[in-house]
């Protein structure tokens, strides 16, 4: 396996290290499709959640996000990033743990929901800081894209297979009780990356006085500001989450369950046929980047994602039309969501030096990840007041608006992150950077 840094392009398969990553993240996905379903069900069903109450549920799942440039700082003095994500992964399954007991005592209540989110997602947000700067050193260059591909592909399985999986299971067990599986699978991550060897090197971190922990973190913001992939990338990618969030997970499963009528099972189905394009996204994510480029490639993503809920905000019909509505709406938005998300990431590791890796991701992840909390909460306030279809159509045309962040953006230009790809251009003039990343001219 070449060392991280080079062009030498390796089989990931080969790479013992890496497998045992991605089963770990495997596992972890798949339960978490299900808790995406089984949680706001078990308000909308078990406590008669309003879409008020659903909205802040979804938003205090990622409210935590808005402190992640601190504790991004804090991560990047600490040398042993694994073990700060083997700790996250714990703390999730015991929290989630606590719905099937607290069902089993009949005391479920949407206190509780909301506290089981706002726990889930601390310990989130401290296991995406840490993961940068682990996956950095676990990965080359050469393979960034590969490996985000990878990565992508098993999330979109769980996509294809877990609401489907989750929706029969919350039918037959009751949502609280489904959420065991997901609580399990953490534990099965923090086993997997707990036996991964990796020389983590204390980059960046010495024995001089460090700054303070306020200072670090103005440094992440003041680098992300100042790049201007960076910038982009996050002003794209806020604008997206943004009304995608208004639009979110909760709000489509309160109008699919309400408005067009569809069971808990025909929901969860529906959605698993449609994640089919997300599989199909990550899947072709590295061969469409070396065909029209990285750089397009995340402007292509940042349209197809947003748009198609449309589709689900007009289903109408007989009940075979507004589950397929619903379902190719998640296709198309799927392989939009791919597109973007395994370039992007990809492009943002290969520009980010690697001993400020975790307070840039904080940074990044508090304006990116903290604005979704307040589109949720926007959602919300909309669909209360416009309805549930005027909410989604807002989702859909506010997060097509992102692309135009990008166009005024060095992106578009960014055709590969090595230089070895310069000569597979179709137009031969790919020109390197000092960051490795071959733009044209």
């Amino acid at each position: 396996m070449s060392a991280p840094g080079t062009g030498t392009p390796i089989s990931l398969w080969r790479d013992r290290r890496f497998r045992r990553f991605w089963a770990g993240q495997s596992i972890s996905q798949f339960g978490d499709r299900i808790t995406e379903l089984a949680l706001p069900l078990i308000a909308v069903t078990a406590l008669s959640a309003s879409a008020n109450q659903v909205a802040w549920l979804t938003a205090l799942i990622w409210t935590p996000n808005l402190l992640a440039i601190i504790l991004g700082a804090w991560v990047d003095r600490r040398v042993r990033k694994r073990r700060l994500m083997v700790l996250a992964d714990l703390v999730r399954s015991a929290v989630l743990l606590s719905l099937p007991v607290a069902y089993l005592l009949d005391a479920v209540s949407l206190g509780q929901l909301y506290a089981v989110a706002l726990l889930t997602g601390t310990a989130a947000v401290l296991f995406n800081t840490a993961y940068p700067p682990f996956f950095a050193h676990l990965v080359p260059r050469s393979s960034y894209v590969d490996a985000n591909s990878k990565l992508s592909a098993s999330r979109s399985v769980s996509h294809v297979v877990g609401p489907a999986v989750g929706g029969g299971l919350v039918q037959a067990l009751t949502a609280p009780v489904a959420v065991v599986v997901d609580a399990v699978s953490y534990l099965a991550s923090a086993f997997l990356i707990g036996r991964i060897p990796l020389d983590e090197s204390p980059s960046g971190i010495d024995g001089a006085a460090a700054p303070s922990l306020l200072r670090r973190a103005r440094d992440g913001m003041v680098f992300v500001w100042r790049h201007p992939v960076l910038r982009a990338g996050l002003c794209c990618a806020v604008t997206v989450n943004f009304f995608t969030f208004v639009a979110g997970t909760g709000l489509m499963v309160l109008f699919a369950s309400r408005v067009l009528g569809l069971s808990a099972g025909a929901i969860g189905l529906a959605l698993g046929v449609g994640s089919t394009g997300a599989l199909l996204g990550a899947v072709l994510a590295p061969r469409i980047s070396r065909r029209i480029g990285v750089g397009r490639s995340i402007v292509v993503g940042a349209v197809l994602f947003p748009a198609p809920i449309a589709i689900a905000a007009g289903a109408g019909g007989p009940l075979w039309a507004r589950a397929g509505a619903l379902a190719g709406a998640e296709f198309l938005s799927g392989v939009g969501v791919m597109l973007f998300d395994v370039n992007l990431n990809s492009l943002q590791t290969s520009v980010i030096p690697d001993g400020i890796r975790s307070r840039v991701a904080g940074a990044f992840s508090t304006v990116n990840y903290g604005v979704r909390p307040i589109g949720a909460v926007v959602g919300g306030l909309l669909a209360t007041g416009f309805g549930l279809r005027a909410t989604l159509l807002i989702g859909a045309v506010g997060g097509t608006l992102s692309l135009l962040w990008l166009l005024a953006s060095p992106i578009p230009r960014i055709r590969s992150l090595t230089a070895d790809d310069a000569a597979e251009s179709p137009q031969g003039t790919g020109q390197e950077d000092s960051a490795g990343i071959t733009v044209e001219p």
